[in-house]
């Protein structure tokens, strides 16, 4: 092996050994603690922000939308129970109970849903991930879909009465 194959092969090994040791270090987080942070996080909060519709980009493409999350809890088998505060047509809001799958990327949740029918607004299929008081997501219901974003803010910060989702359908 020439003297230029060697020290290539130092310099990768160099590298390698080092960066292997770092990524095998990594903990797992702790779930316990995390799935805390999440309900907390959620239960009595407003996701306050914007959707788009693919196909319909004009102007900036996004319309505003809000959704009131009264409580979340958790179920058996990866499910977790949002009570989400829903206000639909301009009548009064009401609380419905939808389970939702939260499946975890590290120490990250994303909720999933798959052509779940949501009472009052219709079926969706969503991903959203939440993340240091932010979400973001990719949705579809019936023939339509787009993307959606924004933040999480505290229901009694919010200054709007009778948080809804104005999605439409």
């Amino acid at each position: 092996m020439s003297r230029g194959k060697s020290l290539a092969m130092l310099a990768v090994f160099g590298l390698v050994i080092p960066m292997s040791a770092v990524l095998g270090a990594a903990e797992e987080p702790d779930r316990q603690a995390l799935e805390k942070k999440f309900e907390e996080q959620l239960s009595g909060a407003v996701l306050v922000g914007n959707f788009t519709i693919v196909g319909q980009e004009v102007g900036n493409g996004s319309r505003e939308e809000r959704y009131h999350i009264k409580k979340v809890s958790k179920l058996p088998n990866g499910f977790w129970l949002f009570q989400a505060g829903v206000q639909y047509g301009g009548k009064k809001e009401v609380t419905v109970p939808i389970p939702l799958a939260v499946k975890w990327a590290g120490d990250t949740p994303v909720i999933t849903l798959t052509k779940l029918n949501i009472p009052l607004l219709g079926t969706y299929t969503a991903r959203v991930l939440i993340y240091d008081g932010q979400y973001v997501g990719v949705w579809s219901g019936g023939d339509h879909g787009g993307q959606m974003y924004g933040r999480i803010e505290r229901a009694d910060a919010d200054s709007k009465e009778g948080a809804s989702n104005e999605k439409e359908e």
